[in-house]
């Protein structure tokens, strides 16, 4: 059973808890979980409130516009995109130094050029650098589900699955129904050894954006190769237009699975 709080005012997630029971006698069931909400509740609306209270976004719009424009030009992942988005995300933390999404997505799209090669630096010093942006982003507001979900991006490249999973159940909490959260989610069980679990993350990301960005393709291809599931992970990949080395490596090698060959 899944309880979920909903605030009706503006049809805003607050919290969410799966309750999983044998199904013995339903009449105990519904009186441990009705005083299991009953207990949990009220302080979730208090903290809730606090929340609220203390996360303003930006006053100013013409950080708020370059953020919204960095965030377009990171989905398109290409080089001249990417240098792009960082400019803009670098100008809109100039003009609200205590803007949190901003240095989140700064720390997103600096990430993003590392991992595809973009820039020459060292990879300690790049990885220094986005971890120290998201710090700063935690302290100005701990709660942005942005900052958790790039943070436990950040641990899988380390192996760090632990800290991973920590970050990536608190992105969640904060934000279940957002695609890029709930496809990383995907992607960590997949890595978990968990791969099945994976392709249902990743499918239900799919569903929540229709118009998601290629690599969702990527991750259930992957997902699939871990499962072992051959000619469901070339199909995937077969979905990514500008395929990359590992997408068409990931490709030969489920063929080789499945002893073809010539392709």
């Amino acid at each position: 059973m899944t309880v979920q709080l909903i605030d009706g005012t503006d049809d805003r997630h607050v919290w969410a808890e799966r309750y999983d029971r044998d199904l013995e006698d339903i009449f105990a069931i519904q009186d441990a979980i009705t005083t299991a909400i009953t207990a949990t509740l009220p302080g979730r609306i208090e903290a809730d409130s606090q929340d609220r209270a203390r996360r303003i976004p930006t006053d100013n719009m013409q950080a708020y516009e370059c953020v919204l424009a960095g965030k377009v030009l990171h989905h398109r992942s290409n080089r001249e995109d990417n240098a792009e988005a960082r400019r803009l995300l670098e100008r809109a933390i100039v003009l609200d130094p205590g803007y949190a999404d901003a240095r989140a997505w700064r720390a997103c799209t600096l990430g993003q050029a590392w991992n595809y090669g973009w820039i020459d630096d060292d990879d300690e010093a790049i990885l220094g650098e986005i971890e120290a942006e998201l710090e700063r982003a935690l302290a100005i507001d701990e709660n942005d589900a942005d900052t958790h979900r790039i943070l436990a991006a950040i641990c899988i490249l380390r192996n760090d699955f632990d800290r991973a999973l920590l970050h990536q159940e608190k992105a969640l909490s904060r934000n279940p129904n957002y695609d890029l959260v709930v496809v990383q989610y995907g992607e960590l069980m997949t890595w978990l050894g968990r791969a099945e679990e994976g392709i249902e993350w990743i499918q239900k990301a799919m569903q929540l954006n229709p118009f998601h960005p290629q690599r969702f393709w990527s991750h259930l291809g992957r997902a699939y190769f871990v499962a072992r599931r051959y000619t469901d992970a070339i199909d995937a990949f077969r979905h990514v237009e500008k395929k990359d080395a590992t997408n068409l490596a990931f490709i030969a090698a489920s063929f080789a699975y499945l002893d073809d060959d010539a392709e």
